[in-house]
């Protein structure tokens, strides 16, 4: 793992989650720790309306803090209730930590990928709905990120659990002189949950 990265996810405080949060997340650690317990392989959809922001964050972040805990049986995977375009500023917050980033298509709605170490797969980003072939069509759980999403999708077909996961929307900020600043936040803020959850998953799994 990139040095950078590591150093990122070594910094992170876990301690400033609050009680309540905690009590939101414990759903989420349970689904993670009964599936490493039972040596399964951790299917997770991170779901937003559009996946272009909170989705995104959450489904790069699980794949890299899994790999930096060393959970080699987590695969992270996200879409939309429709498909839009990952938004640029996301990119750009993890590019400032460290990721190395690439395109594989330019279009309207372009297919990139991000490198969080040189001996890993890369991880591709682009936007899709939630039961594009890219992603599992069963044995999965469906990660909400969003209100919106969490109501437009009242079922996911093949999801065998369904997980509230939400965080306020960065686009608040677009065109903003803070834009890059508050997509960094809350690229940390994701980041510092998925880390507790899954560490507190892997201690519950021994």
């Amino acid at each position: 793992m990139y040095r950078s990265i590591q150093q990122f996810i070594e910094n992170l405080d876990i301690t400033k989650i609050s009680e309540d949060r905690k009590i939101n997340l414990e759903d989420f650690i349970g689904f993670i720790a009964q599936k490493l317990k039972s040596k399964e392989t951790v299917n997770l959809n991170f779901i937003c309306t559009h996946n272009s922001r909170r989705s995104h964050f959450s489904q790069i972040w699980a794949q890299t803090i899994a790999e930096f805990l060393g959970i080699k049986t987590i695969k992270s995977y996200s879409g939309g209730t429709e498909a839009t375009a990952v938004y640029p500023s996301v990119l750009k917050a993890f590019q400032s930590v460290g990721f190395s980033l690439g395109r594989l298509s330019e279009n309207e709605n372009p297919v990139s990928f991000l490198k969080y170490a040189n001996d890993a797969p890369p991880i591709v980003c682009f936007s899709k709905v939630y039961d594009h072939p890219f992603n599992p069509k069963t044995n999965f759980a469906a990660v909400m990120t969003c209100s919106q999403a969490n109501e437009a999708c009242p079922f996911v077909p093949g999801a065998e659990a369904r997980i509230s996961f939400t965080f306020e929307d960065p686009k608040i900020s677009d065109g903003t002189p803070r834009e890059l600043e508050k997509y960094q936040e809350k690229s940390k803020e994701i980041a510092t949950d998925l880390l507790y959850v899954f560490s507190k998953a892997k201690e519950l799994s021994k």
